[in-house]
């Protein structure tokens, strides 16, 4: 039997006197990354025993709104690409798609 690798990724959140995030770091030793700085996340896993998805949505309170918009847009594309890889669905992909497209172009994010 082939021995199992184990990677693990590492946040740490700095909180105010009122707990919220003042700092996001992030560290995972597989992918080379060291406390890194991020402004903003998203973490999303599924629990398979109660069908759902569980959620942890942080920023920064110095995170710009701007950069917040950005975040939100490039998130939505790389969720798409995932639901892809995920699922071969195109028609729903080209969907999903289309609406990043119209996100970007309501929040104006096109340069």
């Amino acid at each position: 039997m082939a021995k199992l690798h184990s990677s693990e990724i590492t946040l740490r959140v700095g909180l105010d006197e009122n707990r919220v995030p003042e700092t996001l770091n992030w560290s995972a030793e597989d992918g080379g990354i060291d406390n890194e700085e991020a402004k903003a996340m998203f973490l999303s896993v599924w629990d398979s025993k109660n069908k759902e998805s569980l959620k942890i949505d942080l920023w920064t309170k110095d995170m710009p709104v701007d950069e917040m918009k950005i975040f939100f847009h490039q998130t939505l594309v790389a969720m798409s690409d995932t639901f892809m890889k995920a699922t071969q669905d195109e028609k729903m992909t080209a969907t999903m798609k289309d609406f990043c497209a119209y996100f970007e172009e309501k929040m104006e994010l096109k340069e």
